[in-house]
């Protein structure tokens, strides 16, 4: 058990920011915020949250943002009492590479909880820094592929994601060479057991209402299409180094057995605990160790029932889509994932169907040239480009 570690909270007003700072303040005595980076959004959120926990630093994505922030720091200031004198400002680095230069700066780890593949550069930047860096930011890894992998020294890169967390859990039960397959569990979303055609005609508000997490839009129409597994899928391959082929999708409405090892004796080890993200959140800044009573554990004296189904790739072809792109490798995950944005957006606009999602994604995969392997993050982001243009083509009819 170490002392207190310093952590840097990206995208800190998002879902798992959020919960991340709770853990912290739930372990004083071992996890202590030192700096803060956010879109800019909710200048009022990150100003409480900063003064709260009185940082060193907040970094703002949107440039004109730091003004507003300034404000806030005041306002917030006044509202708590505070005299001019009593306290100390953060220092605010503002602008789109804010939040990369932040990742950089001194810290135990760098907590990325950025949503979307904008968080492959602060990504980077921490592991070229030498942070420890605990991963919520699935896009950073699944884009940036090999330049994140050879970023990272042995342990690392640290996952958040609930499925990921209880892979690196199971895996310790044996030794790598001990591992046939990796078993990620999917709650199925809010469609599960519909047929394609029963897709047809689903709505905004029925695809963001999940039925076991709260999170934010992206990740939770995300999860309605399944594309989240995908992205899981392709992160579990980077990860853990297991092939694709030896990484299987299991539907599991109960969200209660967060993934499974099968290893080469056919044991299975499983990972179980009632649906919360503070327990991945708390293991990955404590990473190796457990921190006491994050949550409660399951209750062994009620009873319960855990189903396990096949998933259903005729009506939910993300995965399977998912599982192509990640065996082409190269930038083609980084394809998918930009395709999959650009129409998540259009389906909350009113502009795509539910279903449209997914067969956008296919179309762009199906006609992306071979952009061979990134070597930059430069080359990422033209790939990256390329799909979003050529995606919001197939969305207005093109």
């Amino acid at each position: 058990m170490g002392g207190v570690r310093e952590v840097t909270v990206l995208g800190s007003t998002g879902s798992i920011g959020r919960q991340a700072i709770a853990v912290a303040r739930q372990f004083p005595d071992r996890l202590r915020v030192t700096a803060l980076a956010a879109g800019g959004g909710d200048v009022g959120l990150l100003a409480d949250q900063a003064l709260s926990l009185g940082v060193r630093t907040v970094a703002v994505a949107r440039a004109t943002a730091a003004q507003d922030l300034q404000l806030a720091f005041y306002a917030e200031a006044s509202r708590r009492g505070w005299s001019r004198g009593e306290y100390a400002l953060p220092e605010i680095l503002a602008g789109p590479r804010a939040a990369e230069e932040l990742a950089a700066r001194p810290a135990d780890v760098v907590l990325n909880g950025i949503t979307g593949s904008i968080g492959l550069r602060p990504t980077l930047a921490a592991l070229h820094a030498g942070r420890t860096v605990a991963l919520a930011n699935k896009e950073s890894l699944v884009a940036g592929g090999e330049l994140v992998t050879a970023a990272a020294a042995p342990g690392q890169l640290v996952p958040v994601d609930s499925e990921h967390s209880a892979l690196a859990q199971c895996l310790r039960g044996g030794e790598r060479s001990e591992v046939a397959r990796l078993v990620l569990t999917a709650s199925g979303g809010p469609f599960r057991g519909r047929t394609a055609a029963e897709l047809d005609g689903v709505t905004v508000e029925q695809a963001l209402a999940h039925p076991t997490w709260d999170m934010g839009p992206v990740v939770t129409i995300n999860s309605a299409t399944l594309v989240n597994k995908g992205l899981e899928l392709i992160e579990a391959h980077l990860l853990f180094a297991v092939p694709l082929a030896d990484i299987d999708v299991v539907v599991h409405p109960q969200s209660v057995v967060h993934s499974m090892v099968t290893f080469a004796d056919g044991a299975t080890i499983a990972q179980a605990s009632p649906p919360d993200m503070r327990l991945p959140i708390a293991l990955a800044l404590a990473w190796p160790d457990r921190l006491p009573h994050v949550q409660p554990a399951l209750d062994w004296s009620a009873a319960s029932t855990w189903e396990f189904a096949p998933l259903d790739d005729g009506a939910f072809p993300a995965v399977r889509l998912a599982r192509a792109a990640g065996a082409a490798a190269g930038v083609a995950p980084a394809v998918y994932n930009a395709a999959n944005e650009e129409a998540v957006a259009a389906f909350v606009a009113g502009r795509l169907p539910f279903r449209g999602i997914v067969d956008t994604v296919a179309r762009t995969l199906d006609d992306a040239p071979d952009l061979g392997a990134p070597t930059s993050v430069d080359d990422v982001l033209a790939a990256e480009e390329w799909a979003r243009e050529h995606a919001r083509g197939v969305i207005a009819g093109g």
